[in-house]
């Protein structure tokens, strides 16, 4: 038995290893088995428990050491090769459950349940499919008639009875099958058919959220790739609709479409950005009659407490109306979590009506990084910044406001920083820039100090002398090396500046402080750079 004080962390450590595994990858799956076969072999010894986890020692090939994290289980570690979770660890994970009084076999039957549950739900699901495909007939082209068995299909495949979070993306896979093949034969009816269907399979994926309770994260994790399908399949859609010419029987449809998407802007569902920009694309690429857009405004103007949503869509349709300055007093107000949301309007507007939201946007930037708080999400969207800002920049030549991007990104733009500061020769800004992120002489190339050297040769002397005295401070024969190496390009800088006594004052400095340095004084001369 283990002591009470480890039941609840081991309990912790077991869901989230349970969850981390993924039943349908192959290389978790064997990781598994063969952490079962170790462990059935009596493979695990040595068992301690401390304050930094869970020590063991598996025998496999050759003996290994585990230590396992109860509390941080991805820094658990293993002697072995493996990266992450691996076989040894398995093996001790297992020992120490069963010694908590934990079922092995309960672990693993519940880790392979959502892989039984995916394939008995997707087998079901088709079933349901080939019942619903029995039953249709063809439909003619009908909006009511096709949201209607839109509606019907998705309930009966994907929401019936209460489908867990994993289910849902097979149970989609197979509604989505469903929803092509009643699709009609012309194309353009067809291309209708299938925009509708995207929309409504927006709204039923949201509705589905809300009713059964699914939470961000599990959303996140396990189907929040649909929304963003279908989003791409609808922008694509509704382009090809936007550039054909559509016939009469056409406005019917697009109309009462235009009335049953207004809800989605409305949702509680905390999946803003995608409900935004569900709406911002129909509304420009579909809805584009001055009347339904001038009608929706007053409906949204109308929205009492209006959520973010609503704000933005307002927004959205003042731009659409050409009512720049109306859009941008409604952004202005709102904190620094809408900045994504500008660079769908920097990709729509053409350069005469951008500059004062690109301006909006670089203003918000510093803070909405500060906000983040995560690198690799910073990272991201400071490449997304720099691509959509670099056509605007570069065609209407303000250089001035992508600088200003880029030190507002800082510390996440500053090899795009440093580059624009360099490539414009403006060498004291890029040293500043350089200090400013703790400079790393050898980190500059050769044809970067051959350039400096040419055009700016003063702008080295403080680099040369910050690098010669990290390599003294190295202390070993191989940093003196490279001390004295660099001591000679600085040398040969100050003739160029003819301040050859300055150099020599120098040096007569550097070797006083550094007499008791005896490998030093011996490298300065093999480098001749003092008399032997």
């Amino acid at each position: 038995m283990i002591p009470e004080s480890f039941i609840e962390p081991l309990q912790w450590f077991s869901d989230e290893l349970k969850g981390s595994l993924n039943t349908e990858s192959s290389v978790d799956a064997d990781i598994v088995h063969k952490g079962l076969i170790l462990y059935r072999q009596n493979s695990v010894s040595q068992l301690k428990l401390g304050e930094d986890g869970v020590l063991g020692t598996v025998q496999d090939v050759i003996p290994v050491k585990v230590r396992l994290d109860l509390n941080l289980p991805y820094s658990s570690e293993c002697s072995c090769s493996t990266e992450g979770y691996c076989r040894h660890q398995l093996a001790v994970f297992f020992k120490i459950l069963a010694h908590g009084s934990g079922s092995v076999s309960s672990w693993v039957d519940e880790w392979r349940q959502p892989l039984r549950e995916k394939r008995e739900a997707k087998t079901l699901g088709l079933d349901r499919a080939k019942d619903l495909l029995k039953t249709a007939g063809y439909m003619k082209p009908d909006y009511q008639t096709w949201t209607k068995a839109f509606r019907e299909s998705f309930d009966q495949i994907v929401g019936s009875g209460n489908p867990k979070p994993y289910l849902v993306n097979e149970l989609f896979g197979v509604y989505a099958r469903r929803l092509k093949a009643g699709a009609p034969f012309k194309q353009e009816w067809k291309n209708l058919y299938m925009l509708i269907g995207a929309v409504v399979s927006f709204e039923k994926l949201l509705e589905l959220s809300v009713n059964h309770e699914h939470d961000v994260a599990a959303v996140d994790r396990y189907y929040r790739h649909l929304f963003q399908n279908i989003l791409d399949d609808i922008e694509d859609l509704s382009n090809r609709l936007s550039i054909q010419s559509m016939p009469f029987a056409f406005d019917e449809f697009i109309e009462q479409l235009k009335d049953d998407t207004l809800p989605l802007l409305l949702s509680d569902f905390s999946l803003e950005f995608d409900r935004v920009h569900l709406f911002r694309l129909l509304w420009s690429d579909l809805f584009k009659k001055k009347e339904w857009r001038e009608e929706v405004m007053k409906q949204l103007e109308a929205v009492p407490n209006k959520n973010l949503p609503v704000t933005l869509g307002l927004s959205h349709l003042h731009l659409l109306l050409r009512e720049d300055e109306k859009a941008l007093a409604l952004l202005r107000p709102l904190d620094e979590e809408i900045t994504p949301y500008f660079f769908y309007w920097m990709e729509q507007l053409d350069n005469k009506r951008m500059e004062p939201f690109v301006i909006e946007f670089v203003s918000r930037i510093k803070e909405y990084l500060s906000w983040r708080n995560d690198y690799y999400a910073c990272r991201s969207f400071m490449k997304m910044a720099t691509q959509a800002l670099t056509p605007f920049c570069s065609e209407t030549n303000r250089l001035d406001i992508y600088e200003k991007a880029l030190a507002q990104m800082l510390p996440y733009s500053f090899h795009e920083y440093e580059y624009f500061l360099f490539e414009k020769k403006e060498y004291e800004k890029w040293m500043e820039l350089q200090t400013y992120v703790g400079f790393n002489f050898d980190n500059v190339s050769k044809d970067r100090i051959k350039i400096l050297t040419a055009e700016d040769a003063p702008i080295l002397l403080p680099l040369y002398h910050q690098a010669i005295q990290a390599d003294i401070d190295g202390k070993n024969r191989d940093a003196y090396k490279q001390a004295v190496r660099k001591l000679k390009k600085l040398r040969t800088i100050y003739k160029k500046m003819k301040r050859i006594d300055d150099w020599n004052l120098f040096l007569e400095m550097l070797l006083v402080r550094t007499k008791r340095l005896r490998a030093f004084q011996e490298e300065c001369k093999r480098g001749k750079l003092i008399d032997a």
